[in-house]
Order: C-alpha cells, then sequence, then structure tokens
C-alpha cells in the first residue's frame, strides 16, 4: 500500500525529494485535522506532530544541500510536489475515509503510528529496491528517523495513558 513506483536508479536528490513532499504532505493532514477539531487537547497533541514533520522537513532540506547546488528552501520547495502524505494516502483521502474516527488523542497517535510505520516500511523498501548506494543510504537514514517518530508517538500513548488514569 502507499508505494510510488520507482525505477530503482533514483539519485539521492530524488529520493530527499519524494520524501521531503510525503513528510509535507502529513504535516499539512495534521494542520487541517487540527482545525477540525474545538479539542484543546487534541489540537495540542496534532500542532506537536505537525512540529515534528516540519522539523524533520528541516532535516531533509539540510541532506539535500549535501546533494545539490541549492542552498535556499523556496527553491527546493519548488521542486516538491507531492499530493501525498506518509502512508502513500492524500490528505483528502485519508480524511475521508477515516476523519470521523479520529475524534479523540488515543485515536489521533493510533493513527500516526500506523502512517509512521507505514512509512518506515515503505523506505525500507525502497532501500531494498534500489541499486544506487548513497540512495539506498538516505533511505536507511530516513527510516531511521521514522523509527525515531515512532518511539515519540510512543511515548506521547504513554503519556495520555497515564494521565488517563
Amino acid at each position: 500500500m502507499g508505494m510510488v513506483p520507482l525505477r530503482g536508479d533514483e539519485t539521492p536528490n530524488e529520493i530527499i525529494i519524494l520524501a521531503y513532499g510525503m513528510e509535507k504532505g502529513l504535516g499539512e493532514f495534521y494542520t487541517a485535522l487540527s482545525r477540525s477539531t474545538d479539542d484543546s487537547e487534541l489540537t495540542s497533541i496534532l500542532t506537536k506532530l505537525a512540529g515534528i514533520e516540519e522539523n524533520h522537513r528541516k532535516k531533509l532540506f539540510n541532506l539535500f544541500t549535501n546533494y545539490s547546488d541549492v542552498s535556499d528552501m523556496e527553491t527546493f520547495e519548488s521542486s516538491t510536489v507531492s499530493k501525498m502524505m506518509e502512508g502513500g494516502f492524500t490528505t483528502e483521502e485519508f480524511l475521508k475515509e477515516h476523519g470521523p474516527s479520529l475524534q479523540t488523542v488515543v485515536d489521533v497517535l493510533n493513527a500516526a503510528m500506523m502512517l509512521e510505520t507505514q512509512a518506515l516500511d515503505l523506505y525500507l523498501r525502497y532501500s531494498q529496491n534500489t541499486k544506487e548506494e548513497k540512495s539506498r543510504v538516505i533511505f536507511y537514514a530516513i527510516a531511521e528517523d521514522e523509527k525515531a517518530h515512532l518511539a515519540a508517538l510512543g511515548k506521547l500513548m504513554e503519556k495520555t495513558y497515564e494521565e488517563g488514569d
């Protein structure tokens, strides 16, 4: 699910642009969802999740500058055109399918964990399918970031359950 077809010989720049677009899509999803709720706790969590995606995008941009002459964010962002968020869905598709069930902090954290797990799987599969060693290394690095996102979400989930006791 959600695996964009790749040729297998993508350059590091192409991979970073793809990943950046998906991170941007997921951040936009969290932002859109935060605007659709009056629950202040849920809005706070969604804002935090959008911030995590923003930080990952910054990290990807910095990585991109290692492989490119482009050094300004605006020029870089003009090359990242993705309607997909991590997990292989568009924001609209995911909200249409799952929006009504994303009304509590636990629901949102569960969905976020699902999306990050799918992203981890996606990047690991890409790393196995690519022929270029530099690209494989980048995919593994992005996958490691997704593992860190999952760990952060797990801590948020634990905190939510502890506060609920």
